[in-house]
């Protein structure tokens, strides 16, 4: 490839730089590329070059492939991630990892497979031209993404805006009530009466803006706590996306340039699946099934428990420890890592469900239907110890409920709503009225473009668009009654079967069966959860232990 000169590739650059005319002196973007003069030309070299040379083919960006691989996308592709000086040689089968000689030294050793890259290039498409469209199109979708988690914060932040000027509004509605009462009280009274009044007027008046400095002003500041707490969690998210949406874009344009170098392409190749894979579990894509390694069994009552426990659900926080609703009781224990209960609060209303808002901030679904009282409570756990919050009251029952960028999502039953962090109902996304427990649990996919709820009078998994929109239904015998529901960050769908005592992972799109995760030692499995921490999937069930499975 001698005469050709390129421009340098940075693996961290946002875009692979093109390569430069080997003739003119301005080091113009080449054009065309001619395989008979290995040389590189811009647009305007290219008219000499073929007024000189007219039996000379030259090739154009359209037809890039025919253009030499440079040194640096050469290098960059060879490169070994763990070891930065040494070049890829292997692939592990068991793994499907790329490695270099090291590699397969220190980590690859006891693996059943490590062929040699020279030997697969006959054996192993490379399939670059279905990786490159299949590149695009995630791209797109990463992009996406992107856009809806900046109008995510806009709209969180419009949401604080709006209740902070409602909660500001009804301390002035209060004043100018007690003011309007204070002086149709003082007609016609004397003048010692009337000093009274305006004295009694100042007490009150003292107390209202009181009341509001002590509860108001404290809410306010949990509120735009936990605005900042939310809008760090999706800038870190866009920040990810960004991350591998250059990825992306990088090896997008590598492919189109690659050329017919076997044992690049399959390099090339496999990079580009890892990194599709890595976009697809950012997305909440995952395929992959989970696999249960061992189980244990672990006992959530206290002495203080009047009846036996229903676990009805579980929410694993940042630290490890994990918060249990535990309904039949009236209660929420929080568990530490080894499913010890460290601290408990008790609230007059049957607890349904829990789902995390912000690190140190969960939301519980509280209802007692006989006295029509429908609650969302707010609690804070800081050092072990729970602290209740605001609490939102609502026109309806509070049966399941979950959080996705600033938007709760609350199952009445036989309806599934969209409400802000602080109350206001924004909409209606679902309903099914036909049967009693229609619109149980639902939980959110890592993106918010899917939600899922199930139904157990019907047997179903739903699976809805964001507008509500119903996507898929899905059923199974081994799905019987089914109740608690959960997504992985990943984007893997937890369900359980409460009657046919099963847990079952699905797949994202709600359409199929991927595993059947508990066939035996759960006992009417109420609530489900996964956590990261500790690669584990912990079931809530209708007694007084909770089933924590290892899974792989």
């Amino acid at each position: 490839m001698a005469g050709l000169s390129m421009s340098s590739l940075a693996i961290s650059s946002d875009e692979v730089k093109d390569f430069i005319c080997s003739s003119c002196e301005e080091q113009a973007n080449a054009e065309f590329y001619c395989k008979t003069c290995l040389k590189l030309y811009c647009g305007k070299c290219i008219q000499l070059h073929d007024k000189w040379f007219k039996k000379h083919s030259a090739y154009g960006r359209n037809d890039m492939k025919k253009w030499p691989v440079s040194k640096e996308v050469e290098e960059f592709l060879l490169k070994c991630e763990a070891h930065k000086d040494h070049k890829i040689e292997m692939l592990c089968d068991d793994h499907s990892q790329l490695c270099c000689t090291k590699c397969a030294f220190n980590n690859h050793s006891q693996c059943s497979k490590v062929t040699q890259i020279s030997e697969l290039t006959n054996s192993q498409p490379t399939g670059l031209e279905g990786l490159s469209v299949e590149l695009e199109t995630v791209l797109g979708e990463i992009k996406t993404l992107q856009i809806s988690q900046k109008a995510s914060i806009q709209s969180l932040q419009r949401s604080y805006k709006e209740h902070s000027a409602v909660m500001i509004e009804q301390m002035r509605g209060n004043l100018n009530t007690y003011i309007d009462e204070c002086d149709n009280n003082s007609v016609g009274t004397s003048g010692g009466n009337e000093q009274y009044l305006k004295e009694e007027m100042c007490r009150s008046v003292l107390s209202i803006v009181n009341e509001f400095d002590n509860i108001t002003t404290k809410e306010l500041n949990e509120m735009k706590d936990e605005v900042i707490s939310i809008k760090g969690s999706v800038t870190s998210s866009i920040h990810k996306c960004t991350s591998v949406h250059n990825d992306l874009s990088q090896f997008h344009e590598i492919v189109q340039k690659i050329g017919d170098n076997k044992e690049l392409c399959l390099i090339a190749s496999i990079k580009c699946k890892h990194i599709i894979q890595q976009a697809l579990t950012l997305l909440g894509k995952s395929g992959k099934a989970f696999n249960v390694q061992r189980k244990s069994v672990h006992n959530v009552r206290i002495p203080s428990d009047s009846y036996e426990c229903r676990i009805t659900g579980i929410c694993v926080l940042t630290d490890g420890q994990v918060l249990v609703a535990d309904g039949k009781n009236k209660r929420y224990k929080l568990l530490n890592q080894q499913y010890q209960v460290v601290s408990h609060c008790d609230v007059t209303e049957y607890v349904l469900d829990i789902c995390q808002i912000t690190p140190s901030e969960i939301a519980v679904a509280l209802d007692k239907n006989a006295s029509n009282i429908h609650n969302v409570q707010f609690i804070t756990v800081t050092q072990s110890q729970l602290t209740f919050g605001r609490k939102l009251e609502l026109q309806h029952k509070c049966e399941g409920i979950n959080h996705h960028e600033g938007e709760l999502f609350i199952c009445s039953g036989t309806a599934l709503f969209k409400y802000t962090l602080y109350g206001k109902q924004v909409c209606r996304l679902y309903e099914e009225e036909s049967a009693y427990d229609s619109v149980y649990k639902c939980a959110v996919s890592p993106t918010g473009d899917r939600l899922y709820i199930t139904s157990p009078s019907q047997h179903k998994l739903l699976t809805l668009a964001r507008d509500g929109t119903l996507l898929a239904t899905y059923t199974d015998p081994a799905l019987d009654v089914p109740s608690g529901l959960h997504v992985t960050p990943a984007g893997q769908v937890l369900v359980c079967g409460w009657h046919s005592a099963t847990v079952l992972q699905v797949g994202w799109e709600g359409e199929s069966k991927l595993a059947n995760l508990a066939t035996w030692g759960v006992w009417y499995p109420q609530s489900v959860c996964y956590s990261s921490t500790t690669s584990s999937i912990i079931v809530g069930q209708y007694n007084d232990n909770i089933v924590v499975f290892r899974v792989e």
